[in-house]
């Protein structure tokens, strides 16, 4: 009886190890899809959880194509320490990274090296709404420093700072072409960010600060035509917002709590 269940746990941890180790690459699609929302997930993954590559794309569901949202494909490699808590990945795509990326730590702490990430804006629209209905086009730079991050109970903090260029940016509601150069940064301090939003050039001028607590926006800032370019962008403006009371010109208020 003893030895038929030890030949049973042995069969039984040969499966459980078999598993892990070729792992199908494909099966982290869903696993992505659950953690984004349906929001995004793997197209034509390649390879096992360990070593494996894929595009990343925007969740269709069905049988339907999957659209890619970042430029290149993404490599990984895991070490298979990650089972006994020491996480090592390595995350490498040299049309989207502007280097490779390592994430590092243990169960419930880890830093992310610092690196850039390019965002095409056409692949917004693939997210769905409002972004379809606005259909941003022009070049984005996603930025961090190292960042820390840990688990909060449930939550995620995060400490250190990523920033958001969106360089000539447009859109179909508008025929001005482009609308102008933004960044954002945020100021991560646990679950809490301070947003500081900025022009850098352009007919559209957008300003504002905000925080992000727990998933939760609170934002107060301003759009406003260039000088000369009040007729151009009037009605733009008005699809945005409210003019702000007491304002000579055509100031219009972002307001999100």
């Amino acid at each position: 009886m003893k030895r038929a269940m030890l030949w049973l746990l042995t069969i039984a941890l040969t499966v459980v190890l078999t598993l892990l180790v070729f792992f199908p690459a494909s099966w982290l699609g869903s696993l992505v899809e659950q953690r984004t929302g349906g929001r995004l997930t793997l197209g034509d993954a390649q390879g096992t959880l360990w070593r494996g590559s894929a595009f990343v794309g925007g969740a269709v569901g069905g049988d339907g194509p999957v659209t890619p949202l970042l430029p290149g494909r993404f490599s990984w490699r895991i070490s298979p320490l990650a089972l006994i808590g020491m996480v090592e990945v390595q995350l490498e795509n040299s049309e989207a990274l502007a280097q490779p990326v390592s994430f590092k730590g243990g169960w419930s702490q880890w830093r992310l090296s610092p690196s850039a990430l390019l965002l095409p804006a056409e692949g917004l629209s693939g997210l769905g709404a409002p972004l379809n209905t606005i259909a941003p086009s022009g070049a984005m730079r996603l930025s961090w420093t190292g960042l820390e991050l840990a688990l909060d109970g449930r939550q995620m903090a995060v400490n250190g700072r990523t920033t958001l260029e969106m360089s000539d940016m447009a859109s179909r509601l508008s025929s001005i072409r482009p609308l102008g150069s933004y960044a954002l940064a945020l100021d991560w301090t646990g679950q809490r960010a301070q947003l500081t939003l900025s022009s850098v050039k352009g007919p559209l001028l957008l300003s504002g600060r905000g925080e992000l607590n727990n998933g939760r926006l609170r934002f107060s800032g301003q759009a406003e035509a260039a000088r000369g370019q009040e007729e151009a962008l009037a009605n733009l403006l008005n699809l945005l917002g409210q003019r702000k009371p007491g304002s000579e010109r055509n100031i219009i208020a972002l307001e999100f709590h």
